[in-house]
């Protein structure tokens, strides 16, 4: 297994994020003070081995979180599908490694707190070759 990939992933979603969402904020961190508005962010991530006699690969499944105080579920399922569409309509390129598959896997969608905020996971599966 490599994890060498994992730097250069984040990076490439992070700018792919920026690119598909001018207006709304990425951060790789919760803002301080948990933030308002709607914003995107890049969550946890595991990485599993998924190397073979090619070389070198892992998978990563990764977090993206949208989330949002507008009311309603509608204005974060709008970014929620903004976010899915500019993971898996091309491939992500990296200055590290490749990306072999993007694969969405599953979205939740729930009230945080006093229902005021609404928060959406989405969980994509992308592998890499080092």
């Amino acid at each position: 297994m490599s994890y060498g990939v994992a730097a250069a992933l984040q990076a490439a979603i992070y700018q792919r994020l920026v690119a598909a969402l001018p207006d709304v904020p990425v951060f790789d961190a919760p803002p301080v003070g948990g933030g308002s508005g709607s914003f995107v962010l890049i969550g946890p991530e595991e990485a599993l081995d998924s190397s073979d006699k090619t070389g070198e690969g892992a998978l990563h499944r990764v977090q993206i979180s949208v989330i949002s105080d507008a009311a309603g579920f509608l204005t974060a399922k709008e970014i929620a599908v903004r976010v899915s569409d500019a993971l898996t309509d091309q491939a992500l390129v990296l200055a590290r490694g490749r990306v072999v598959l993007t694969r969405f896997v599953r979205a939740v969608a729930r009230r945080l707190g006093a229902g005021a905020t609404r928060r959406i996971d989405l969980r994509f599966d992308i592998r890499v070759e080092d």
